[in-house]
């Protein structure tokens, strides 16, 4: 199965909180409420270099995703 990749959750146990799942390399989860990331990889120390650099991309391009999904639901 092929996913987006971009997803929005929500639970109703955090009722104001609104988490962004992405789905490729590398998957994390980001809460914007806060912006508490959860990586759901493991990562070396080299990756992590790399990943220092690719994280802050990433978390911009999820929350651009979050922006435009809410505003389709507006029009």
């Amino acid at each position: 199965m092929e996913f987006p990749k971009f997803l929005l959750g929500d639970n109703t146990d955090y009722p104001t909180a609104i988490f962004v799942i992405h789905t490729e390399y590398p998957r994390f989860i980001i809460n914007l409420e806060d912006d508490e990331v959860e990586w759901l990889e493991d990562f070396t120390q080299e990756d992590e270099k790399e990943l220092a650099a690719e994280s802050e991309n990433l978390i911009v391009e999820a929350t651009a995703f979050y922006d435009r999904e809410v505003a389709r639901y507006e029009e």
